[in-house]
């Protein structure tokens, strides 16, 4: 039997050279795509980093492929993604936990015929799946799940993950490979994430560096939604990029821009944000994250948020999306989407122009953090 590390470097050497540079994405000007030769200054990213980034900021988030918050029909899901590449999205971000693996057999379907140069993926590991028939885990995925799982953030367990994750996208190899849940909100590991975390950073952390050493990847970090376990990372290891989700949107923002961003610069690190629309609070659904609860002052901060939006004539989502992608650490957004529509306006969105009066109304108004970038 080929052992792992062998079958890791058989399938993911043949991509591994390839230059960030040469990726290209385009952008559609409206919901109708007319034309795919637009690009978008203020979402590209520059060349003048030493660590991996993607090539543009307008990116794709996989938790509605893996239903999560409904049951998602495949055909729409994959329809999503069509519109998404249609409209020049080019990254994409998945993972084992998004539906039990739901979420990357989707995703990979539809990139499994796609050239290997013309895309970014990151997937995540720390969940190893199990076969289990009609597992169990309603309060987070929709739908029959066939898989249960268990966690490993040993170097043995990074390199068994990525192989089944692999497997299941049907590609040859992965650009970003994010370290995931290793956080106090995690309400598996609740006041254990430490002992977690030590586990990782004596296996996983190390082995993923090697693994971009010999070239498997490209880039790592971590995919949590609290800044504790970041820092840390900073501290004891050599992250590339972090997925930092529920930390950087209109609702909430001052952790991340004051504590993470200026530590994460200083070591040429970049921040893909998740959640930019607050899991569709900012896009009018009636849910705020991943709890199910409105934390106090939410619903008042988004009343206010919307009267100034229709002072300016300004969409409020597209508005999120823009101030989620505006620090120039930040090397990714990535909204989710289940639908054509949610796929077209998200990317649609990366092209309007918001006039300076809006941005300058929220500060006016403490709506927004008075450091806090804004497009230009």
């Amino acid at each position: 039997m080929m052992q792992r590390r062998t079958f890791l470097k058989h399938t993911g050497l043949a991509t591994a050279g390839m230059a960030a540079s040469a990726l290209l994405p385009v952008f559609a000007t409206d919901l109708v795509i007319n034309s795919k030769n637009k690009t978008m200054e203020q979402v590209q990213n520059s060349g003048y980093h030493k660590r991996f980034r993607p090539n543009s900021k307008v990116g794709f988030g996989g938790v509605a492929l893996g239903n999560g918050f409904n049951f998602n029909p495949d055909v729409e899901c994959l329809q999503s993604m069509e519109a998404a590449w249609d409209a020049g999205v080019r990254y994409f971000d998945t993972s084992p936990w998004y539906g039990l693996g739901i979420s990357e057999r989707r995703m990979g379907l539809f990139l499994k015929d796609k050239q290997r140069e013309d895309y970014v993926i990151s997937t995540k590991i720390g969940r190893i799946l199990h076969p289990h028939d009609d597992f169990k885990l309603e309060e987070n995925w929709k739908g029959q799940l066939n898989f249960s799982y268990e966690y490993d953030y040993t170097a043995a367990g990074v390199r068994r993950s990525v192989e089944a994750s692999l497997q299941r996208l049907g590609i040859g190899s992965l650009d970003i490979v994010f370290i995931h849940d290793l956080s106090p909100d995690n309400g598996d590991m609740k006041d254990d994430w430490l002992t977690y975390f030590e586990i990782a950073a004596r296996g996983a952390m190390p082995e993923l560096t090697k693994m971009r050493e010999e070239g498997l990847i490209k880039g790592w970090g971590l995919g949590v939604n609290t800044i504790e376990p970041i820092l840390k990372t900073i501290e004891v290891a050599d992250p590339d990029i972090f997925l930092s989700a529920c930390q950087y949107s209109l609702i909430h923002h001052r952790d991340d821009l004051n504590q993470v961003f200026p530590k994460a610069a200083e070591r040429d690190i970049s921040i893909v944000v998740g959640a930019p629309l607050c899991a569709g609070f900012l896009a009018g659904k009636d849910r705020y994250l991943y709890s199910g609860d409105f934390p106090a002052g939410v619903k008042e901060k988004l009343a206010a948020l919307q009267r100034v939006a229709d002072n300016h004539r300004v969409d409020l989502r597209t508005a999120a999306l823009q101030f989620a992608a505006a620090p120039e650490v930040v090397s990714a957004v990535i909204p989710g989407a289940h639908t054509v529509q949610q796929a077209q306006e998200n990317a649609a969105s990366f092209e309007e122009k918001i006039p300076a009066a809006f941005w300058e109304e929220l500060k006016q108004e403490r709506l927004i953090e008075e450091n806090a970038p804004v497009p230009k």
